[in-house]
């Protein structure tokens, strides 16, 4: 059996598709289990709650081969590591005495670079995969840049304004990736019996663009001019403090975005096993260009 956290979220729920595809026995914790589809409610097993709970945590992990780890985002928590951290503890201590096999969790590219240290919620992340190796579980951190699917948030402005925005520069060149290849890169390893140990797995995509490249792109797939505009540190923070983000949380996807800016996503070789086969212009055709037309 394997156990699916966070069944709603845009990878979750893809996860959760995949393994039933490959007719595997699945279990999801939900917090609320309206909100799973239709399709997928009669054939799961639905622990009520959240993730970061040890009741719900033992009661889940129990008889279960592999677990798919995800934290939910948290964008009014008192500190970046409330929100990984102590929010993973429980499932760490669950893991052991449960007896569970193997742990995929999604994390983030940057170990071992200059600017590991200071990327906000990358340095959480990664701290975080340190915690669950701590636990004896054989694990595998999905590595990724940053997703493709990121600029759903920014669908109102591509469609009403024919402009997207970041703090990172126009012309840095990047990996991305899109969410359903995260999924599928999930899903072999959940259901790969052969694996053991800790290490990582990254899903770079298959070429390196900046946000100008993108633009570019983006007005080819919509047929419309679409045009990126770098904005200031100090305005994307308070972007995000107008959404209600913590002081905390602000900062930290701030400092992780001065880290990409900076090289963070660049560190990791490409490889074969590494590029991920959905390209930014597929991405565009089959999921950017249908969310604008809906917008």
């Amino acid at each position: 059996m394997i156990v699916v956290t966070a069944p709603t979220s845009s990878i979750g729920r893809q996860v959760v598709d995949n393994l039933l595809a490959a007719g595997e026995t699945v279990r999801v914790i939900a917090r609320d289990p309206s909100r799973l589809a239709a399709h997928v409610r009669d054939r799961v097993d639905v622990v009520q709650g959240s993730h970061g709970d040890a009741d719900v945590v033992n009661k889940a992990f129990a008889g279960a081969d592999a677990v798919f780890w995800l934290p939910p985002p948290d964008p009014r928590a008192a500190s970046v590591d409330a929100a990984y951290l102590d929010f993973t503890r429980p499932a760490c201590a669950a893991f052991k005495s449960a007896g569970v096999k193997r742990v995929v969790g999604i994390s983030a590219l940057g170990r071992g670079t200059a600017v590991a240290d200071k990327a906000g919620l990358v340095t959480a992340s990664l701290k975080m995969d340190d915690l669950i190796a701590s636990s004896g579980v054989n694990h595998r951190a999905l590595t990724m840049p940053s997703f493709m699917d990121n600029l759903l948030r920014q669908v109102a402005a591509i469609k009403t304004q024919g402009l997207f925005f970041s703090p990172v520069a126009g012309d840095r060149k990047s990996p991305t990736c899109s969410t359903g290849d995260i999924a599928a890169a999930a899903t072999r390893l959940l259901i790969d019996p052969s694996w053991s140990g800790n290490g990582h797995a990254a899903v770079l995509g298959p070429e390196d663009l900046s946000f100008d490249d993108m633009a570019e792109i983006m007005s080819e797939v919509l047929g419309k001019p679409i045009r990126f505009q770098q904005i200031s540190d100090e305005a994307f923070k308070a972007r995000l403090l107008g959404f209600d983000t913590s002081e905390a949380m602000a900062q930290a996807t701030l400092d992780m975005m001065v880290a990409k800016n900076n090289g963070l996503d660049n560190a990791e070789p490409r490889t074969p096993q590494s590029s991920s086969p959905t390209g930014f212009r597929q991405w565009c055709e089959a999921v950017l260009k249908p969310a604008v037309d809906r917008a």
